[in-house]
């Protein structure tokens, strides 16, 4: 049963009303764009393609196409934070879009346009309703952006299929399914399974007048699946990056130590159908 008011306080798992948690993504994200640059900027560099913690690149990766592929394409990034990757594909050749819902972001975004010399168009925009005419692009993606935050999956997988041409890309980064099992630590306790798998409840945080500050979604594997399937488009794969021998980078509940033994990311690669 779904809770209609959460309590003061608050820091876990519980249900909540879709409609609690829809203005937390924008508030959040706008009170800490600067704190977060500050702890993973270095990381995600200015102009760089990074799609998880584990430091796969699209250079390497190629999920949207080659690099000869994507030149004079039309590519849509959502959930865009400082768009790194938009400005890696725009000097690249591609026509790069950045929507993300936080202002704070774009406007750091915007300062990278500046320092790197590199312009990219910054739009301010909510996923679950994209402010794009149908067919407007080529490809669509999202490195961890958007959709952890967002209730209606659905919503914004109809979105994306709404603005695609037939034949485009979706491919979206997000944490993997299994991680939501553990706790959310990089040390040794988090190797331990806490809750189920199957468990679907937001981790969800709370004022102290019990408004939602933040919120983040977990779905299985089977979910993901589902719902691409349900919004016009066809999985082509499922990458889960192993971790690299050279990234000592902790980020979180990221580490050297979890990811050799379980997978932290989860890259799904799907198709608009025609």
């Amino acid at each position: 049963m779904t809770r209609s008011r959460l309590p003061a306080n608050f820091t876990g798992y519980s249900p909540a009303e879709p409609s609690a948690t829809r203005g937390a993504g924008r508030s959040w994200w706008d009170a800490n764009a600067r704190e977060y640059l500050a702890d993973h900027g270095e990381f995600l560099a200015e102009t760089k393609f990074v799609w998880c913690p584990e430091g796969l690149t699209e250079p390497e990766a190629a999920l949207l196409g080659t690099v000869t592929e994507l030149i004079g394409k039309d590519v849509l990034e959502v959930g865009c934070g400082a768009a790194q990757c938009s400005r890696w594909l725009t000097a690249n050749g591609v026509r790069a879009v950045a929507l993300d819902i936080s202002q704070a972001m774009l406007d750091e975004a915007s300062a990278m346009n500046r320092s790197a010399q590199i312009e990219v168009p910054l739009v301010l925009g909510d996923a679950r309703e994209l402010p794009f005419a149908e067919a407007s692009f080529d490809h669509a993606f999202t490195a961890y952006g958007a959709l952890p935050f967002v209730a209606e999956l659905n919503q914004v997988f109809l979105e994306i299929s709404r603005v695609l041409r037939p034949g485009g890309r979706w491919v979206f980064s997000v944490t993997h399914p299994v991680r939501w099992a553990f706790p959310d630590a990089p040390g040794e306790s988090g190797l331990t399974v806490s809750k189920s798998y199957f468990d679907r409840d937001p981790y969800v945080e709370t004022s102290a007048r019990g408004e939602v500050t933040y919120a983040e979604y977990h779905r299985t594997i089977g979910d993901y699946v589902r719902a691409l399937t349900r919004t016009g488009f066809t999985l082509l794969d499922i990458v889960e990056p192993e971790w690299p021998e050279d990234n000592d980078n902790v980020w979180g509940g990221w580490s050297p130590l979890r990811g050799r033994v379980i997978p932290g990311t989860a890259i799904f690669v799907a198709r608009r159908s025609a």
